[in-house]
């Protein structure tokens, strides 16, 4: 247990950094943005809208392949790890024409369904940059996941500091201007997002180690068990954006404080989710290798280490938001109906952060031993319960109801996930050690399991 907890902690930090680094970057490249007005928001609001519409699906891509890695190298087949490697290459190729051709020609009516005015052209402006790189985005996505496959997240943790300290420094540049270089406004902030990842990914691409081993045939098998192995991940990504933003239309029936205070109550909540969303990576990073490995029995302890370290981090940040709500609110805002809307979801956020900690990690744990079927059920059936929750507690006690479904729907989820969950192990694939057949179709004899 104890070598468990060790190696998720390890796994995990990095990944934590990472994630917050971004968010860092996501948050002060706002601030930027909204000296330039009200439409130059509503327009990078829109254009980061759109990408975390895209990410779900470059998360299938993504998460699959450190899911799929991981389990080759656990099971020591090096030829099905270079399969692997290819394989999500082709899925970001095929996958960045097919999103970013479309997105690049239909940019302005893309824009104009949401906005109009000034706002809907500088959106446009703003795409007009972003679909023609979404491939850096997809392929830094696949390369981070190559490294973490392969047990490594410190190096997808510099590139991801290295990216977002060059964001830092060319969004004023490049956002407001600076000296003789004119402000090129909502267009700036796609450049300098642009030129950040494309540093990154250069830098990338040279530390990246080619996976060893043959590669010929099987990647069309390959690019299968990929979209498998990631849809669970995807699909619940999507499908909280989804509710997320269905939440925030009844959140809107109270006014403009209520809005608002959501709004700044969800930022400092992203702080400590972050934690368990790297928990979940390092245990499935973990769990596909043990997997792999044909380790059974110490796949079912790591879902039990990683149950209790989500169960400290959940109770950790219940403890913290509970106690921290209103001075943290007012450093962001000085007007208290926010700041007091604010206090409230974070009081209330409380209550949900410790089962939704539980339901993010273990669902590492699920998606690496393959239990995707019952993953997905417990997301749809949680987050639809956290929504029917939400409007029917938000009539008799107005937007803390709102608040309170976050808490039934993740309870709902936990009690369905463990119902449905109860021995993580991994699904059995015919052990062949050798003869003849397609390369594709063998997997290694698990290794015996380890004591």
């Amino acid at each position: 247990m104890r070598g468990h907890l060790t190696r998720l902690t390890t796994l995990a930090g990095p990944v934590y950094a990472e994630l917050l680094s971004g968010v860092i970057a996501s948050v002060i490249g706002t601030f930027w943005v909204a000296g330039l007005g009200g439409a130059a928001v509503a327009a990078v609001t829109l254009a980061g809208a759109v990408e975390n519409l895209l990410l779900g699906l470059v998360l299938v891509a993504g998460s699959g392949t450190s899911l799929r890695l991981s389990r080759a190298l656990g099971a020591g087949d090096h030829a099905d790890a270079a399969r692997t490697t290819r394989a999500a290459w082709r899925l970001c190729g095929l996958g960045t024409l097919a999103l970013a051709v479309p997105g690049f020609l239909l940019r302005e009516r893309l824009a104009g369904a949401f906005l109009d005015g000034p706002a809907a052209g500088l959106a446009a402006d703003y795409l007009a940059v972003a679909f023609p790189a979404f491939g850096l985005f997809f392929g830094q996505r696949i390369a981070d996941e190559l490294f973490k496959g392969a047990g490594d997240t410190r190096t997808p943790m510099r590139i991801a500091l290295l990216s977002n300290a060059l964001l830092l420094a060319l969004d004023p540049l490049l956002v407001l201007g600076a000296g003789p270089l004119p402000g090129l406004g909502a267009t700036g902030a796609a450049l300098a997002l642009t030129a950040s990842r494309a540093v990154a990914f250069a830098v990338t691409l040279r530390l990246r180690r080619r996976t060893p081993g043959p590669a010929e045939g099987g990647v069309g098998p390959a690019m299968r068990r990929i979209i498998r192995a990631g849809a669970p991940f995807g699909l619940d990504f999507t499908a909280r954006m989804a509710v997320g933003t269905a939440q925030l239309a009844l959140v809107a029936g109270f006014g403009v404080a209520a809005v608002a205070g959501y709004g700044v109550g969800y930022r400092v909540l992203l702080v400590v989710t972050m934690a368990f969303y790297a928990l979940r990576q390092a245990a499935a990073i973990e769990g596909a290798r043990l997997a792999g490995a044909g380790e059974s029995d110490a796949l079912r302890s790591l879902g039990r280490a990683t149950g209790r370290l989500a169960a400290f981090l959940g109770a950790g940040a219940a403890v913290l938001c509970a106690a921290t709500a209103a001075p943290v609110s007012a450093l962001f805002t000085d007007d208290a109906a926010v700041a007091g809307q604010s206090a409230g979801f974070l009081r209330m956020a409380a209550l949900y952060l410790l089962p939704y900690a539980l339901v993010v990690a273990l669902g590492g744990v699920h998606q690496a031993a393959g239990a995707g079927r019952p993953l997905m059920v417990s997301v749809a059936v949680g987050l639809g319960s956290q929504l029917a929750a939400a409007a029917a507690l938000s009539g008799p006690l107005g937007v803390t109801g709102v608040w309170a479904g976050l808490t039934v729907g993740a309870v709902v989820q936990l009690a369905l996930l463990l119902a449905l969950t109860r021995r993580p192990t991994a699904p059995v694939e015919p052990c062949h050690s050798g003869g003849p057949g397609n390369d594709a179709e063998r997997t290694a004899c698990p290794a015996p399991a380890r004591g």
